[in-house]
């Protein structure tokens, strides 16, 4: 490799060093003719040494020498791209892909637009919100820098997707009707603000807890300051209770002061959900919500449902009450609201809420402006595209005849109520065209990805831009249903029981003729734009090679041009994600911030529910133990037994048990969240243990602690 920064010139590292002891030479021979010792003639080339050594380190391409990589032309994505580890800018072929959306979708009409600003009241000049540490959490300042209304979309985005980023950036306090009020743009869901009487019931408090503050401070600037006399969470993900801790006091709703609601179950789902399954789906969520992009054309741009995800202190405050049956009208403050209970759907648990006085129809995330998931790319459980399809027909038969404006959870309402009944419809009968269609392909012997690749829906459905699959899409909800009937197994035997990824890519590199034939293949098809093959010929050679640069950066050149493509902002963000990982490594992940009041509000069931999921079953082999454990401050006690690999426990105690732990759960809860340690608890007189110590030990040394990060794109 040569030295390409000097016009016309290469100069590797070995000429320099002849080209240095030719000039030094003469010199020394000169300086010893003059009467100077050796030593002194050294010392008097000293600085003529160093000039030269300069020169060595900057002419040269010695990497032993040089602290810095040379800065070469970049290289035209697919083609010498293997040693460059920059983002590229979208292909001719992914511009024509773009222009074509341009010329399909009707992107003159506006209305979205107008309902996206209506009703606003006030709006913050800056939006950037920091925590206690002054760390920021919240930045839609970063956005603002390149998602302007009179700006088209740039090459690397997809036009719909640029076009539902700028909806997404109208954002501040906003009236919604008489009494009710939405702050948006805050976080990747709304706040709702419904005014009582004497207070404030807030509507789904947001993901972090210095956002939800910073909504409601907002709020009193300009509406004046209320106390917050009731939350209600729609549902069970995080972005619907996570900062509630910012907005009302613990103390408070233990004393009555103020009264959560929430569906029945809401609470075990939230807890499986987020803790029992926390880390790998954490792990996921950095690909789907694209944490680690940079905020630019070339990156992160929008997040379907929201621009992006708040990183803050998440909480949870557990239910005083929950609903339990639809039709379930309770009067808060002056405000009535009747509940709709709509389970299965957009989560386990969810529930709308109807306000007859205000004619307004609260529909959690069971419609929003885009197309949903029924299956979620972070994981979760397929969600059932029947009942979620029946729960908006029976919104319409309850409600329909009196609703003026329908809100929710993310994006912005719409009013009338022959719009809302036209858009109920066509929300409903997507989710029900993608559920028959599906099946009748799959009844016709289609696997899940052929039936993906073939689905396709009306053009009644397809036009309308609330069906645009900006979070969820055709594609995957398509494989979901296939999975919600079918599961994983096609039907194949060949796919019942594959070799792992790395064994098998490490068969596929062999049987293609080997690294360097695929990566010239590859490179053909990339410039070809078969992106989609590209991808998959290389993830195989990527897992047989972890460390071939060359396929990993030409991998990452691949994806990098399907999210430019992509009109999901999920999907755009796996893409880019993924890319970000090849070229750079893998992303750190976070703290589970949402772990800490997590664990606080489960009950002793669940936390043992966790414990059993982290039992590593090669250390149990052959174990039995039994540990009784006394909560002191529940009066209640429990007999963990560890037998089969299989942590099984009951509320009991056990004469035959091998050793007995008596602390408060709050304790417990301390040392499963790292707060504190068993010796510094024993140590503190706040944990006792009596039987056989050893036992406490060794049950609990069966335990893993989860890891904070593993790999996705690699292995």
């Amino acid at each position: 490799m040569v030295y390409e920064h000097i016009p016309g010139i290469g100069i590797g590292p070995l000429p320099v060093l002849l080209i240095a002891v030719l000039i030094v030479i003469p010199f020394w021979q000169l300086f010893a003719k003059a009467g100077y010792s050796g030593w002194l003639s050294f010392l008097m080339l000293v600085p003529l040494v160093n000039v030269l050594a300069l020169n060595v380190l900057a002419f040269s391409d010695w990497p032993a020498l040089r602290n810095k990589p040379p800065a070469p032309t970049p290289p035209e994505a697919g083609t010498s791209a293997a040693l460059d580890a920059r983002s590229k800018p979208a292909t001719s072929i992914s511009r024509a892909a773009n222009q074509a959306v341009l010329r399909s979708l009707p992107f003159d009409e506006r209305e979205d637009f107008e309902n996206a600003r209506r009703g606003l009241i006030a709006q913050p000049d800056t939006l950037t919100v920091r925590d206690a540490k002054g760390k920021v959490v919240w930045d839609l300042e970063q956005f603002k820098t390149f998602i302007r209304l009179d700006q088209p979309a740039p090459d690397s985005v997809n036009p719909s997707l640029w076009r539902h980023a700028q909806l997404n950036m109208f954002h501040g306090l906003f009236r919604v009707t008489d009494r009710i009020y939405q702050v948006r743009g805050y976080d990747l869901s709304n706040i709702t603000f419904v005014e009582g009487d004497s207070g404030w019931i807030v509507f789904d408090p947001l993901i972090s807890t210095e956002t939800a503050k910073a909504a409601f401070a907002l709020v009193t600037e300009h509406l004046g300051a209320r106390p917050i006399v009731a939350v209600v969470y729609s549902h069970s993900h995080i972005d619907h209770f996570g900062g509630v801790g910012g907005l009302v006091d613990e103390a408070d709703v233990k004393a009555g002061k103020v009264r959560i609601l929430a569906p029945e179950n809401f609470l075990e789902h939230a807890i499986r959900e987020n803790v029992i399954a926390g880390n790998a789906m954490a792990r996921r969520s950095t690909f789907m919500y694209g944490s680690f992009l940079p905020r630019s054309p070339q990156g992160a741009v929008n997040a379907g449902l929201g621009q992006a995800v708040s990183t803050g202190t998440m909480t949870l405050i557990a239910p005083t009450e929950t609903i339990a049956k639809t039709g379930k009208e309770i009067m808060i403050d002056g405000v009535r609201m009747v509940f709709q209970l709509t389970p299965d759907t957009e989560a386990p648990v969810e529930m709308n809420t109807y306000f007859p006085q205000l004619k307004a129809m609260w529909m959690a995330d069971n419609t929003t402006n885009t197309l949903h998931n029924l299956y979620a790319l972070r994981g979760a459980p397929v969600r059932d595209p029947v009942k979620w399809s029946n729960f908006i027909n029976e919104t319409i038969d309850l409600y329909g005849k009196e609703i003026e404006v329908k809100f929710q959870g993310h994006h912005w309402p719409l009013w009338g109520n022959a719009d809302i009944i036209d858009y109920l419809k066509k929300q409903r009968d997507l989710y029900k065209y993608i559920h028959d269609q599906s099946v009748r392909l799959m009844n016709e012997g289609l696997t899940a990805a052929e039936i993906a690749e073939v689905l396709d829906v009306p053009r009644e459905l397809a036009l309308v831009w609330a069906n645009r699959g900006y979070y969820g899409t055709l594609k995957h909800n398509a494989r979901a249903v296939y999975q919600f009937y079918m599961g994983w197994y096609d039907g194949n035997p060949a796919n019942l029981d594959p070799l792992p990824p790395e064994a098998a890519a490490k068969k596929y590199v062999a049987y293609m003729g080997g690294a360097q034939t695929i990566l010239a293949g590859a490179r053909r098809d990339f410039v070809q734009g078969e992106y989609r093959w590209v991808g998959e010929v290389l993830k195989q050679l990527v897992f047989a090679e972890p460390h071939n640069r060359d396929a990993k950066y030409l991998l990452a050149d691949a994806l990098e041009q399907l999210g430019y493509q992509a009109e999901s902002g999920s999907w755009r963000s796996e893409y880019l994600q993924a890319a970000h990982e090849l070229r750079t490594g893998t992303s750190r992940v976070g703290a589970d911030q949402a772990r800490a009041s997590l664990v606080k509000a489960m009950s002793p069931e669940q936390l043992f529910d966790v414990l059993a999921v982290q039992l590593n079953a090669e250390r149990a082999a052959g174990k039995k133990l039994t540990l009784v454990v006394d909560f002191t401050d529940l009066k209640q006690q429990y007999a963990l037994t560890i037998e089969n690999g299989v942590l099984h426990y009951a509320q009991t105690s056990s004469e035959q048990a091998d050793a007995k732990l008596t602390l408060a759960k709050t304790t417990l809860d301390r040392i499963q969240l790292g707060q504190t340690s068993d010796a510094r608890a024993f140590l503190s007189g706040e944990m006792r243990v009596d039987g056989r110590r050893g036992a406490f030990r060794e049950f609990f040394d069966l335990f893993d602690r989860e890891p904070r990060r593993f790999n996705v794109v690699t292995p």
